[in-house]
């Protein structure tokens, strides 16, 4: 059954959703530059599951940092999110 629910998860493009906000994954030099900015280990970071269906359409694994941009009304508002 969740073998099932994952291939539909797939085969739907839920980033194009109007109410998901862009999200991208973060390259390991990306990745480092915003924990030394932050001056925050890897633990602090608010997680997200690997199941959640965002992260996999990403194709994002565990240990990967995601950025994601929701518009505001003052503009763009970013948030860091670690794979769990």
């Amino acid at each position: 059954m969740v073998k099932k629910r994952k291939k539909e998860l797939e085969s739907v493009d839920v980033l194009a959703h109007s109410l998901v906000p862009e999200m991208k994954v973060l390259s390991e030099a990306e990745k480092n530059k915003v924990l030394k900015k932050f001056d925050i280990d890897e633990k602090k970071l608010p997680r997200i599951l690997s199941s959640d269906p965002a992260v996999i359409a990403l194709k994002a694994v565990s240990g990967d940092v995601l950025k994601i941009e929701r518009d505001e009304p003052t503009g763009k508002s970013p948030c860091y999110k670690i794979v769990a």
